[in-house]
């Protein structure tokens, strides 16, 4: 893949509407992750607007099983699905707890598929709030079932690359992610020959203003201690890496079909403006909100129509401060080597996403430091040499990449951490 377009439209367009299940009532909704962050947000959002949604099957890991029981019985689904077939009787046992007597239980589906087969089910949306590559199945199952997929698992679009966009159809993807969402409505104010350029704002992380000198010992607690929002573990040690940004910078390659010269990162420390899309006229247009994700997911779940109500608005009557500052790309190397591995393409960013999600696996474990998280990372996409990729790339050269290099970041990790220890 090069950064000359090379699709007759964006994957994500405000302009076109796929509507898979036209109709008056309430509109059919898959929740994956549903036990998560994205997904206990969407819950909320669907339980306040039951004339505009109905959630069918929910699927989980299977951690939590007694919040999913929950989650089944207020929505009344028809099927639940665990990652973890071991949590099944549990599960069982939690929704006998739940359901009253005479209550039929939604089925059960359990395993590593489980996911991929309710995103295929009968529904409007799928919403894909599952964390990591793992969402990749599922994404393509959905995609191919005829779905419309509000897609919150970027990884699955980054990982996948090629094998999403040869099956997505124009706007059948609606893009979740605060930025990517702010994108998708800021774009609704012009014409795809009108954008000059996409600017996607980055919090900073805990990390904002610190050298790389800086870096060197900062603690998991440290990395934790996000200043705006609040996510998972994973999620927030890619935010303050910076990370998460160099994903979504291949992510709003892949949605728009914007060259990555023409898609630039500031800091807003803030987190009101989500993104900016800049026009050829001089025109900026940013959407702002404040910090809550269940905006992005009513859009996710509701577009061309809006959710009134979904997410607060500003209080204007208040005087705030807005800032923007320059990526420092010393400190913060992720976005610069993600845009290589975007360019590159292929199986490339499978393999920064994957060494990724083992480094970070290991600084959370406190076997490797802060900076060592983008210095292994780079090593194995740089080991990795020419990636597969154009049309004869496959689902199995994906897996293939990814295994391999959660194998080599596993190796200098320990190597690190041996090193390390004999300091």
């Amino acid at each position: 893949m090069t950064d000359s377009p090379a699709r007759p439209a964006p994957l994500a367009d405000p302009h076109l509407v796929y509507d898979p299940a036209p109709g008056d009532g309430p509109r059919d909704v898959v929740i994956l992750g549903s036990t998560g962050s994205i997904g206990t947000q969407a819950i909320d959002l669907v339980l306040r607007n039951p004339d505009r949604f109905r959630v069918t099957a929910l699927s989980a890991n299977g951690g939590r099983v007694a919040l999913l029981a929950e989650q089944a019985h207020r929505l009344r689904v028809r099927t639940v699905a665990v990652a973890r077939e071991d949590v099944v009787p549990a599960l069982r046992e939690a929704l006998a707890a739940e359901y009253g007597s005479g209550e039929p239980l939604p089925e059960i589906l359990a395993g590593p598929e489980a996911a991929t087969q309710v995103a295929a089910s009968a529904c409007h949306t799928v919403l894909n709030g599952i964390t990591g590559s793992i969402g990749l199945a599922p994404t393509l199952a959905a995609l191919e079932a005829g779905r419309t997929l509000a897609l919150a698992n970027k990884e699955s679009l980054i990982v996948g690359g090629p094998l999403v966009t040869a099956l997505a159809k124009p706007g059948q993807i609606i893009p979740v992610d605060s930025e990517h969402a702010a994108l998708f409505q800021a774009l609704a104010a012009g014409t795809r020959a009108d954008v000059r350029k996409l600017v996607v704002t980055a919090s900073g992380g805990p990390f904002r203003g610190r050298s790389r000198d800086e870096l060197a010992h900062v603690t998991v607690a440290d990395a934790l201690a996000h200043p705006t929002w609040a996510m998972g573990p994973v999620i927030t040690v890619n935010s303050a890496t910076l990370v998460n940004k160099g994903l979504e910078v291949i992510e709003a390659h892949l949605l728009y079909d914007i060259p990555f010269d023409r898609i630039e990162v500031v800091v807003h420390p803030q987190s009101y403006v989500h993104s900016m899309v800049e026009f050829t006229d001089g025109s900026t247009i940013a959407q702002a909100t404040p910090p809550d994700m269940r905006g992005p997911i009513a859009i996710g779940l509701g577009w061309p129509e809006r959710v009134p109500g979904a997410a607060p608005a500003f209080d204007w009557s208040k005087a705030s401060g807005w800032e923007f500052f320059p990526l420092d790309d010393e400190a913060f190397p992720a976005v610069n080597l993600a845009r290589h591995v975007g360019r590159l393409a292929g199986t490339a960013p499978a393999v920064f996403n994957a060494a990724n999600e083992e480094c970070v696996a290991a600084f959370l474990d406190g076997a490797l430091p802060f900076n060592g998280i983008m210095e292994t990372v780079t090593r194995v996409v740089e080991e990795h040499g020419t990636p597969v990729t154009g049309t004869s790339l496959t689902v199995s050269d994906v897996l293939e990449a990814e295994t391999w290099a959660r194998a080599r970041a596993r190796e200098l990790t320990a190597t690190t951490a041996t090193a390390e220890a004999r300091a």
